[in-house]
């Protein structure tokens, strides 16, 4: 028999096994694009499966997520992805503030704009600025507006602020470059089904995502990055963010961790010391979201299948 750390993990692991009164609970987030929701899934699946605690996911926005947690009332305690720079706007008010805890392990993350490998070759796209040439954005007008549709995120995404800005100071929207905000599924169907037609669409793309294993896609090149002309303000810290901002150059890399309320420190300790062990590589997390996404599994199910396949890792976050 394994000898628990006399942590208040190990004691949660031990209360466990005898009664439920002793469970520790929480609230996680689910701000709605995959890798979250999958990440979400396995926070709480630990939780339950291997801790015998209690969790729960709660949708909503980063807006509504931050703000629970801010409130500290237990609404929402936990955000599974954690995005910086791009979330800065809430991290370094609520952190500061002494309401949020941001772990030290991270992934790393990189942002861009894509169109299908297809579209890319029919029109010789290679550059983020092709996109304003007339003939390619004829190509990208779906609904005869003479507008190319470019899907730029989903609402209350602080990176949808970003590309709103970024298409701006690319000079896009004087092409004829249409932003369009709308749900990560609405864009998921909406790739497959332009490269099923044979029609342009560009889109707002990441990694670690499950879309590199959705579609054959091309993330385009832009200027590098340059903090000289990088310069974003979120409409959380100026109702005048838009004509405050200037982005002119490509995203640096992104460090992505989950955060968590400080308030569950007390309340729920075996939980926050599972929280400060956990990490994930940006590969772990594509996987996991291209099971979702591309598979249409229970986001549930694939986080328990998860941990089953890899019980060493599960263990270590959980100091066994």
């Amino acid at each position: 028999m394994k000898i628990l750390k006399k942590t208040a993990l190990a004691a949660a692991l031990v209360f466990s096994t005898t009664t439920v009164s002793y469970a520790e609970q929480v609230n996680i987030g689910d701000p709605g694009w995959t890798g979250a929701t999958a990440i979400a899934n396995l926070l709480a699946a630990v939780v339950t499966d291997k801790m015998g605690g209690e969790a729960n996911i709660v949708p909503g926005n980063n807006t509504s997520i931050y703000g629970a947690i801010d409130r500290s009332k237990g609404e929402i305690e936990v955000h599974p992805d954690v995005w910086l720079p791009n979330q800065e706007a809430y991290t370094n008010d609520l952190v500061p503030k002494g309401t949020l805890k941001l772990s030290s392990k991270s992934y790393e993350g990189n942002q861009g704009y894509c169109v299908s490998q297809d579209f890319a070759k029919k029109m010789n796209i290679t550059s983020i600025f092709d996109l304003g040439r007339p003939e390619v954005v004829a190509a990208m007008d779906s609904d005869g507006n003479g507008k190319g549709e470019f899907w730029i995120g989903a609402d209350g995404w602080a990176s949808a602020n970003v590309n709103q800005v970024k298409l701006r100071d690319y000079k896009l929207y004087d092409s004829g470059i249409e932003a369009v905000r709308a749900a990560e599924a609405v864009k998921n169907a909406r790739v497959l089904d332009s490269i099923k037609k044979g029609e342009g669409y560009a889109f707002y793309c990441y990694k670690p995502h499950a879309i590199w294993g959705m579609a054959d896609i091309v993330m385009l090149s832009e200027p590098a990055y340059d903090p000289a002309k990088y310069t974003m303000v979120q409409p959380k810290a100026d109702p005048d963010w838009y004509t405050k901002s200037y982005v002119a150059s490509k995203d640096a890399l992104k460090q992505i961790q989950i955060g968590w309320g400080t308030s569950l420190e007390s309340k729920s300790p075996a939980i926050v010391e599972f929280f400060n062990n956990f990490q994930l590589t940006a590969d772990d997390v594509s996987a996991l979201a291209y099971e979702v996404s591309v598979n249409k599994r229970d986001p549930a199910e694939v986080a328990q299948e998860w941990i089953s396949n890899n019980p060493k890792v599960v263990d270590g976050w959980l100091g066994l």
